[in-house]
């Protein structure tokens, strides 16, 4: 999807000025439809029903907030009866969980980012998917318990968040085949911990090599395992099973004294690795030799202990000879003796390393643990002001020749990307949304009845990312929308300060940046509405089936009906006919179908592609097609819907009259 300019004539409709009055909302408001019309387009309406706005005095922290709602919205796969779910890549990959395209070490961020939709069926789906159907398959390691946990603290939904506790266990125990019962620890190899070639890898193939290998006892896998206990824990505790509430909670305090004790470095004050292999080159349990990223991983979760000592692994952070790099915080730092060695390729493009290039997985991860040090702990190694300008860093790595892609990995000198394959556009594993609404912003979502609001935004003026004014606006949260507005000196938004409003009345304000508090009721969650896509196909030999008039190569037409919709001009995705005038797209349902509805999904250009100039649907009944409905002027890089009375049949088809000198493209289409 293109990123509209949104621009200055709308901006400005959307900002007229109003005196604010006590007891109400800080004025203006924006306009949802003029901002996602704007930024958006023709898919404006989904973002405009589900999406919180967000604006500030930072015209990228704007775009790149909205960039990554797009990312959201074009990983979504529609499984029909199984729901939606959320892909880490765009296309398929080779290692990905067939027929879903799923894989697990991403749904954490993915849970994270969602939870603020007010549509909580993405989210929900895809919970479902991960604990009821197989999708959590423990190919990497992964912290979904504690994703859904995190959810729960956002819409409240307790018999969502709790009924796939049976199987949160059973996974649980699954990972004791990675776990050391003498050192009282869990273990994994690097390339599944979804980081190959870290130092435990590469030193442990004596610097040869990196991509298997080196198993070790790594702060993440422990980390992850330590938030999973306490998620469990506090899930049992909602439903009142009082026995496994402890045993979790003593599991999580458990590895929480294992951690600090065996895997802090007081060389290096950090936490590392330590070798579960043995070999020629390596000795089980040696600490690896050099800092990681990866060591700030315990903050993410709240594990480490509230100490001067533990605090000063952060200083590594900020230390340009260190894990701070010119362009992003390196995965590894400079000194050690490979790092940025090139390793692997495909042909003889880059492939994937964590032995120094910036991620924005860890990126994300490591803003998440210095957003909880800021708001959870005592300690004067960093401040507000480090967060923000990290996270200023991290914006500025979602520009390639100044649009918004983001891709895998990047090189930490020069902010390029290093992977740039052509399944890397619109890479999404990492997280940017939260660090925004919970960090920059600081909404801390809570389980009590209690709304937390605490910026980590610069509070001098001097400060090159100091915001004069920020506007978070109608947040899902706890069953209403809150909003919170900073206006450094009410040019903005016609009243001075920090103000806090819940569904359009004040409940907390402060002349300055400050944590700020107040009583919440909650409401009860919106039930979910589940409309289900009759057409998706994940395997192309089941039904249904796509059939069109020409340009009827396997892949396209699959790409059709697969439940995937995007329109970013990077990546080609569903059928063309290729030719001119009249052409035609079949879905064949196997059976007798009931049907009422349809989504077709058009992808335009400007130069080769365009939307039809109009298209009938036709239902096959008695042997013959019987039209049902007519479209004119559909939408393209949007959604264009059509209605009908409900028909039984067994195939239906859409009927298209091209643009005149223009292909098309049905990126997908969908049946109900």
């Amino acid at each position: 999807m293109r990123m509209a300019k949104l621009c200055v004539a709308a901006l400005l409709a959307t900002t007229a000025l109003s005196p604010g009055a006590p007891n109400a909302a800080p004025s203006p408001r924006l306009d949802a439809h003029a901002i996602t019309t704007a930024r958006f387009g023709n898919d404006a309406a989904w973002y405009e029903n589900n999406i919180p706005l967000f604006e500030s005095s930072d015209q990228k922290l704007d775009e790149i907030y909205y960039y990554r709602w797009s990312i959201y919205r074009a990983h979504q796969r529609d499984l029909g009866p199984r729901g939606y779910i959320t892909t880490e890549f765009l296309d398929d990959v080779g290692w990905q969980r067939e027929p879903y395209a799923s894989l697990n070490d991403a749904t954490g961020f993915h849970i994270q980012e969602g939870r603020w939709l007010r549509d909580r069926r993405y989210a929900g789906d895809y919970i479902d998917f991960m604990y009821g159907q197989g999708g959590n398959d423990r190919h990497f390691s992964e912290a979904i318990a504690d994703a859904t946990w995190a959810r729960f603290l956002v819409d409240g939904d307790q018999a969502a968040a709790t009924r796939h506790l049976a199987v949160m266990k059973h996974i649980y125990a699954l990972w004791d085949d990675h776990y050391d019962f003498d050192k009282k620890l869990y273990w994994i190899e690097p390339l599944l911990d979804a980081t190959e070639y870290t130092i435990s890898s590469v030193d442990a193939s004596g610097g040869k090599d990196g991509f298997r290998g080196g198993d070790a006892f790594r702060p993440s896998i422990n980390s992850y395992m330590y938030a999973n206990a306490r998620a469990i824990s506090r899930l049992a505790a909602l439903t009142g099973d009082k026995a496994t509430a402890a045993d979790y909670a003593a599991r999580a305090a458990d590895l929480k004294a294992q951690v600090q004790k065996s895997l802090w470095s007081q060389d290096f004050a950090h936490f590392i690795d330590r070798y579960k292999v043995n070999n020629e080159h390596v000795k089980y349990w040696d600490p690896i030799r050099g800092r990681e990223l990866v060591g700030y991983l315990p903050w993410t979760f709240g594990l480490p202990d509230d100490t001067p000592a533990y605090a000063r692994a952060w200083k590594h952070a900020v230390d340009p000879s260190e894990l701070a790099g010119p362009h992003g915080l390196r995965t590894v730092e400079p000194s050690y003796q490979y790092y940025m060695r090139q390793y692997r390729y495909e042909g003889t493009a880059p492939e994937c390393q964590w032995n120094g290039p910036v991620w924005p997985f860890q990126t994300t991860q490591a803003l998440t643990g210095l957003a909880n040090l800021l708001n959870d702990y005592h300690q004067d190694v960093v401040t507000r002001a480090d967060y923000a300008r990290l996270l200023a860093q991290y914006t500025a790595l979602h520009y390639q020749d100044g649009k918004p892609d983001l891709e895998e990995d990047y090189d930490p000198a020069t902010g390029k990307p290093i992977v740039g394959l052509a399944r890397s556009h619109h890479y999404n594993h990492s997280g940017y949304v939260d660090l925004i609404i919970s960090g920059l912003v600081g909404l801390r979502p809570r389980a009590d009845d209690v709304l937390e609001v605490n910026p980590l935004a610069p509070t001098d003026p001097a400060d090159p990312n100091y915001l004069k004014y920020f506007r978070l606006q109608d947040v899902a949260y706890h069953g209403r929308l809150v909003t919170i507005a900073w206006d450094a000196d009410g040019s903005r938004y016609g009243r001075r300060g920090l103000v806090v409003s819940v569904d359009g009345k004040e409940v907390a304000a402060s002349p300055i940046l400050a944590r700020l508090t107040a009583p919440l009721a909650r409401k009860a969650p919106a039930p979910m509405a589940r409309p289900i896509d009759l057409a998706v196909n994940l395997v192309r030999s089941d039904y249904p089936r796509g059939a069109a008039s020409s340009g009827a190569d396997p892949k396209t037409v699959h790409q059709a009906l697969d439940g995937r919709v995007w329109f970013f001009p990077e990546m080609a995705n569903g059928w063309s006919p290729g030719v001119v005038g009249e052409a035609w797209f079949e879905v064949d349902f196997g059976k007798p179908t009931a049907v009422n509805s349809a989504e077709l999904s058009f992808y335009a250009d400007d130069k080769t592609f365009a939307a039809p100039a109009r298209y009938r649907l036709e239902a096959w009944k008695d042997g013959k097609w019987v039209e049902v409905a007519r479209a004119g002027a559909p939408l393209a890089n949007g959604v264009d819907r059509t209605t009908w009375a409900s028909v039984t049949a067994s195939k239906l088809r859409a009927v298209f009259d091209l643009a005149p000198g223009k292909d098309m493209r049905l990126v997908e289409m969908k049946v109900f």
